[in-house]
């Protein structure tokens, strides 16, 4: 008979700020982590890509134009000329100028702080596995010697297979917004330690069978009371919320 897999250590706040304000605060920005911390959060979701040079910053799209003053496919442009951009005026005036931090920008932020960290490795089409990769060893480095290193997740089993690959210590997790063929199978052979779903997938059957196999359930992105007290009673591990101004991350 085989063993019972084993859940990892999880040390890891229950509640995660989304792109670090939620929709208060310009996302993804600096300002925005900074806000979600005066709201009691330590723990923070952020997105990854690559720019054309190798660089891991900070950005939710494949495009520029939603979130800041510049256009066209970001990982196709220089970190030099990503670096000049405006990813604040878009929000509101009070945050005009705000720049797109790099992953190492929000990493000093965190690791002053004693911040934890989500990192969503959010690779530019076709760049899958490359970015898994740069993201995660960038993350080993910036993180070497902590006792609590970020969680990588990803909606691309591309993504996490190249962080596998660069950085296997890095606790994995893989993002689901359907529950696809094979993605149980998929996030085994990752060695993932959480499954990260749309909130409104959970049931207590698939919170049992993700637990029974030694992962964690976590849901985003949970903006209502009611959806929270449920995932609460399912026994899920972790909430991702934009609400920082409606949920303490006290309770």
């Amino acid at each position: 008979m085989s063993a019972k897999p084993r859940a990892q250590p999880w040390a890891y706040p229950r509640w995660i700020a989304h792109r670090g304000a939620g929709k208060l605060a310009p996302e993804n920005t600096l300002a925005a982590f900074r806000l979600g911390a005066q709201h009691g959060y330590r723990m923070f979701e952020c997105d990854a890509k690559l720019s054309a040079d190798g660089v891991p910053f900070l950005l939710h799209d494949a495009t520029l134009q939603r979130t800041t003053s510049g256009q066209g496919v970001a990982g196709d442009l220089a970190w030099s000329v990503l670096s000049q951009l405006d990813a604040g005026a878009w929000h509101s005036r009070s945050h005009a100028g705000e720049a797109l931090p790099t992953l190492e920008n929000l990493a000093r932020f965190c690791l002053a702080n004693d911040y934890f960290l989500n990192i969503e490795i959010k690779p530019t089409p076709g760049a899958e596995r490359r970015t898994g990769e740069v993201v995660a060893h960038e993350a080993a480095r910036l993180w070497a010697g902590r006792a609590v290193p970020p969680l990588l997740t990803s909606f691309q089993p591309d993504a996490l297979a190249g962080a596998m690959h660069a950085a296997p210590a890095l606790p994995r997790g893989l993002l689901l917004d359907s529950l696809r063929e094979g993605w149980f199978e998929t996030a085994q052979a990752l060695g993932c330690a959480a499954i990260v779903c749309n909130f409104s997938l959970w049931n207590e059957e698939l919170v049992r069978r993700v637990h029974a196999a030694g992962m964690r359930a976590l849901s985003y992105t949970v903006n209502d009371e009611w959806a929270a007290q449920w995932l609460f009673a399912l026994g899920t591990d972790g909430i991702i919320t934009d609400r920082v101004d409606l949920f303490s991350p006290a309770n």
